[in-house]
């Protein structure tokens, strides 16, 4: 059903009075927003017409209105003025990211900062590339029959982990395994290097001997940590304990669950990463139950003109949208900027 252009101013004043106290709205509070001089039945009757197309509800504590996801989407969508970020919220944006960092702190600059200045929960998508590659692997050997393997990629990304043998290896041992590893290797796609690795440990080859095997298993751990990219930073969680409707200790441990787990949000993230410009989920939107009073406000960051991640917020459903989201944009637009140098 269409609506009304009075309908829509309407709806505009609830959602915008909504996000500012948390609290239903009557109609005579509603009718002084608008600053529209008509009767409180006729009022009503607009607010009972916005119901039924879906927009707003009717809690059944209160006789005031409050926006449903239909609501906020109609908003956001077609009636929300952005309001432009402060110079001063820039300002604090531009001068937190050091250029000198290396990626992982600047993605954590970048959470701390979009939870510190929306008073949400800031997230960021460490980078993803197309192409990760083996570059070189070295074993060295330590005390107490331990190894340390130091795996090497095309990102400049280094892994390393200590590993316990079953006995000790000499330096020209490791070295020679080292070399059959990097031989066979070297510039080859991550991905497919531990396919080839997983083979080689299922199908033991005749001519392998143990010192070759134990190499290949070494390697294979750092392969699949390596492979292991997706991950995100999360920041500023406790602040959604400040919004009613998700302060009860259930809808609080649900949330946090999300947040230790992250593969659902990185999920989410992961369908922005082809989408152009900022992307809005609210409620149940996202396909996540646990964010279902929740909405992310997110959008994709680009080095090089290829977009290697998605950063954003997640709070309330009643968040401010229209500061939220110039932020989101400035951040990740700052974000790239530093990556880039």
């Amino acid at each position: 059903m269409p609506v009304s252009e009075r309908a829509l101013h309407f709806l505009k004043a609830l959602v915008e009075r909504y996000i500012r106290d948390g609290q239903p709205v009557g109609s005579r509070t509603l009718a002084k927003d608008t600053g529209l001089d008509l009767s409180p039945a006729t009022v009503r009757n607009v607010m009972a017409d916005l119901e039924d197309l879906g927009l707003v509800a009717s809690p059944h504590t209160s006789a005031g209105r409050v926006p449903t996801v239909a609501g906020y989407r109609l908003f956001v969508d077609s009636l929300l003025t952005v309001r432009p970020p402060s110079e001063d919220d820039i300002s604090s944006l531009r001068t937190r990211f050091d250029v000198r960092a290396d990626a992982k702190s600047l993605i954590e600059t970048a959470s701390n900062l979009l939870s510190g200045i929306t008073h949400l929960a800031g997230v960021v998508m460490l980078p993803r590339h197309e192409r990760n590659v083996f570059r070189q692997i070295e074993l060295l050997p330590l005390s107490d029959a331990r190894v340390l393997a130091i795996l090497v990629t095309s990102e400049g990304e280094v892994h390393n982990r200590i590993v316990h043998t079953e006995r000790r290896f000499t330096p020209s041992e490791l070295e020679q395994a080292a070399n059959y590893l990097n031989q066979i290797f070297t510039g080859q796609d991550i991905k497919d290097v531990r396919k080839r690795l997983v083979d080689d440990l299922r199908h033991t080859h005749t001519n392998m001997d143990q010192l070759m095997l134990r190499a290949v298993a070494l390697a294979h751990d750092l392969v699949e940590t390596a492979e292991r990219r997706d991950d995100c930073f999360i920041a500023g969680q406790t602040n959604l304990m400040e919004f009613g409707e998700l302060a009860s200790m259930e809808r609080i441990k649900q949330l946090f669950d999300a947040f230790t787990q992250k593969r659902e949000i990185l999920h989410i993230l992961d369908r922005c990463i082809a989408a152009d410009g900022v992307q809005i989920f609210i409620g149940e939107e996202s396909g996540y139950a646990l964010l279902g009073d929740c909405s992310l406000v997110t959008t994709a960051y680009r080095v090089e003109d290829q977009v290697v991640g998605v950063l954003g917020v997640i709070g309330p459903t009643r968040m401010d949208y229209q500061r939220v989201i110039p932020i989101v944009d400035v951040t990740a637009r700052l974000l790239a900027a530093a990556l880039r140098q």
